[in-house]
Parts: structure tokens; C-alpha cells; sequence
């Protein structure tokens, strides 16, 4: 399986390919960082990202896309222009049909690294160490970016599995329910047309004895 791995971001934006084989085997493919110039209007920006990553999925064609989560930032500013790159990256995938999946940094530390406390160093030396380079990812964005996709392909099969688990079992509750339904209904249905349907001896007899003076 061929992902993209994108780590957002409007003056730099991480982008790396990973193959995954057997097992855990992972290789790199490509790997890269799109720039945009600060004091350039937003939209421009956002643009340039978007004609950069939609080249990287021509090129590359991956069969998934993960970007990280923007999860929690002191400097608003900045968490907004990361949601906007990663929201244009979502777009440029869901156009071709690929599947956009976001991780947190703390689930991408923890399925390269062990930790989802690991620093950047801990990431990209793990990053060099899984994918055998040579040369370190530079800058950190490069590194994180494949960081993604290597988490991608470790944890989106246990994810999928874990949800069609989740799926089967919700189904068997339901069939289980109206099966205990349909016997609690079936069970009581007879029940009720005997107390309607079924005459009361003491009462005939009664009714005679009112009749006849004496019981026939």
C-alpha cells in the first residue's frame, strides 16, 4: 500500500510517500517540503499548496492520504493557516477519490517511536532508522511527513479491523434483540387470547343455579 503523508502547514508543508510491504516494511519513495512566501495573500498560498499536492498525487498516485490532526496550538493564528493547508490537502485527495485519514502527533510519536511524548530528534531519528536513509529528512516538516505515513500503514489496518469487529458485533446485538422480541411476542400472544376467549366455570355454573333454583 502507497500512502501520502502530509504535515500541514502555510509556510511549510511536509510531503512524503511511503510504501508499505509485508509486515511492518516500510520504504520511502519521495519526500519533500512546499513553501509559501509569508506576506503573500492567503488564497495565493493556499493555492500554491494545492497545485503542489494535487502534482504529488498525479505523480505518485497513493493509495490513502494521511494528514496530522491539528490537535492543540497556543498561537491560534498558526493552528488556523495548519487546518486550512490540511483542509485544501483533504480536498485535492477527496477529488480523486482517496481516503483522507488524520492522526494526532501523539499517535504518530507512538507508532514510530514507542512514545507519544518523543521529541522531533526521537521522530526523525526513528524516521531515518524504519526508512534506512541516509540522510536526515530536512526540515523537521520532511521528517514528519513520512513520520505520518508510517503510522498510517502500521495503525489503519488495525483501525479497520477493529471497526468491522465493532460493526459485526452491533449487528449480532440487534439480530439478538429482535429475536428476544419476536419469542416474547410469540410467547404471549396465546396467553392473552385464552384470558379473552376462555369461559369461567364458576360463573355458568352460577348462572344456572339463578335459573333453575337447583343445579342441572
Amino acid at each position: 500500500m502507497r500512502v501520502l503523508g502530509v504535515d500541514p502547514g502555510l509556510t511549510r508543508c511536509g510531503l512524503g510517500v511511503v510504501d508499505g510491504g509485508l509486515g511492518r516494511t516500510v520504504r520511502a519513495v519521495a519526500v519533500g517540503v512546499v513553501r509559501t512566501p509569508a506576506g503573500e495573500d492567503l488564497a495565493r498560498r493556499l493555492l500554491g499548496i494545492a497545485d503542489e499536492v494535487e502534482t504529488w498525487l498525479d505523480r505518485y498516485r497513493p493509495e490513502a492520504v494521511a494528514v496530522e490532526r491539528v490537535f492543540a496550538q497556543h498561537n491560534v493564528r498558526t493552528a488556523m493557516g495548519t487546518a486550512q493547508a490540511g483542509g485544501v490537502v483533504a480536498l485535492a485527495a477527496a477529488r480523486r477519490g482517496l481516503p483522507v485519514v488524520f492522526h494526532t502527533p501523539s499517535e504518530v510519536k507512538a507508532a514510530v517511536t514507542g512514545s507519544g511524548r518523543a521529541d522531533k530528534a526521537q521522530v526523525t531519528g526513528m524516521v531515518m532508522r524504519l526508512l534506512n536513509l541516509e540522510v536526515k529528512p530536512h526540515p523537521a516538516d520532511a521528517a514528519d511527513a513520512l513520520a505520518l505515513a508510517i503510522c498510517h500503514l502500521w495503525r489503519e489496518p488495525m483501525r479497520v479491523r477493529l471497526a468491522e469487529a465493532e460493526a459485526r458485533a452491533a449487528e449480532l446485538a440487534r439480530t439478538h434483540k429482535a429475536r428476544l422480541a419476536a419469542a416474547a411476542k410469540q410467547a404471549g400472544a396465546p396467553a392473552d387470547r385464552r384470558v379473552r376467549t376462555a369461559p369461567r366455570p364458576a360463573a355458568r355454573e352460577k348462572t344456572q343455579q339463578d335459573n333453575t333454583g337447583a343445579p342441572r
